[in-house]
């Protein structure tokens, strides 16, 4: 069983930052590649960010959002900066094989319970 736990959420004013941590166990964190994703009120889970040989990111947050994972800790990251209201969202990190579909949520086994992102305008 792997387990995935995030972390750091919270409510910031808009143009601040956060950073979010999600604690794996119960796996080979190396083995994986890694996302996060978020979800909003009425909408669908979005992918936000991955990393595996690279890093990947999604539009909306290219330039004011890092992913970045410390193996040694089984722990992943993502700082997030110059936030938005619309960066609001429940947010999630997932485990899956690597693949050259990061982006979807069909690859990924292994989900967190989420954390809470609230940026106020």
């Amino acid at each position: 069983q792997v387990q995935l736990v995030e972390s750091g959420g919270g409510l910031v004013q808009a143009g601040g930052s956060l950073r979010l941590s999600c604690a794996a166990s119960g796996g080979t964190f190396s083995g994986y590649a890694m996302g996060w994703f978020r979800q909003a009120p009425g909408k669908e889970r979005e992918f936000v960010a991955a990393i595996s040989r690279r890093t990947y990111y999604a539009d909306s947050v290219k330039g004011r959002f890092t992913i970045s994972r410390d193996n040694a800790k089984n722990t992943l990251y993502l700082q997030m900066n110059s936030l938005k209201p619309e960066d609001t969202a429940v947010y999630y990190c997932a485990a899956g094989q690597p693949s050259s579909y990061y982006t979807r949520l069909s690859l990924y086994d292994y989900w967190g319970q989420g954390t809470q992102v609230t940026v106020s305008s």
